[in-house]
């Protein structure tokens, strides 16, 4: 079977590995198996060692699953883009100012 080719930036890369062994860490702390962890999550084991190496083929709603997992952590993916900082710099800069006050009708 072909693999899927994804052009992903080695920043990106470097962000999933670690959000993989931040996954894995958090398994291991609950001590909880593997399997058990794939099994809460309706996958199979061999997605949730996809998940834990930081495989950018795995989707998202897969990392969701295993997040859940491991006792509602994915509660945490709400803080993704949270405050966009850069965005609504951008924004403001759209923003139209007025120049005076607008004329009020007698």
């Amino acid at each position: 079977m072909k693999q899927a080719a994804y052009n992903i930036m080695p920043a990106t890369e470097n962000i999933l590995k670690t959000l993989g062994e931040q996954i894995k860490l958090a398994r291991l702390r609950r001590n909880l198996t593997a399997e058990l962890v794939a099994e809460r999550a309706g996958i199979s084991r061999s997605s949730l060692w996809k998940v834990e190496s930081g495989n950018p083929a795995v989707a998202m709603g897969i990392y969701a699953a295993v997040l859940h997992a491991l006792n509602n952590m994915d509660k945490d993916l709400l803080l993704v883009a949270k405050d966009d900082e850069m965005g609504r710099m951008l924004q403001d800069l759209e923003l139209i100012t007025r120049k005076r006050a607008t004329r009020r009708s007698r």
